[in-house]
């Protein structure tokens, strides 16, 4: 399983930004998607995550803000960001939980998101 991140960029407090994450199998065969964040200094924490039912969580921080969503046809999860401000600068992740059910936790590489003026 391979999950590929891309969306990342430099946009200035109020913009938008979408993330994507390709992963290599059927999106709709793992058991959560999600989008997390990281600074350095501090723990990578779930920004955004989507159930195989639909189901959709978000941190506190950025619900009305962000919203996840998943296009089947293209095996991708986005992360649509509006509203952004500079505390949403981080390293941003994709990941994937129980491929097929099975326990495994699955990481696409980092992309860079920086909010500033």
């Amino acid at each position: 399983v391979q999950l590929q991140a891309s969306g990342g960029g430099l946009v200035q407090p109020g913009g938008s930004l979408r993330l994507s994450c390709a992963a290599s199998r059927n999106i709709f065969s793992f058991i959560t998607t999600a989008w997390h964040r990281q600074v350095p200094g501090k723990q990578r924490e779930l920004v955004a995550g989507i159930a195989k039912g639909g189901t959709t969580t978000y941190a506190d921080s950025v619900k009305g803000r962000f919203t996840i969503s998943r296009d089947s046809a293209k095996n991708t999860v986005y992360l649509q960001m509006n509203s952004l401000e500079p505390e949403d600068t981080a390293v941003y992740y994709c990941n994937a939980f129980g491929y097929l059910n099975d326990r495994n936790v699955y990481w696409g590489q980092g992309t860079q998101v920086t909010v500033s003026s």
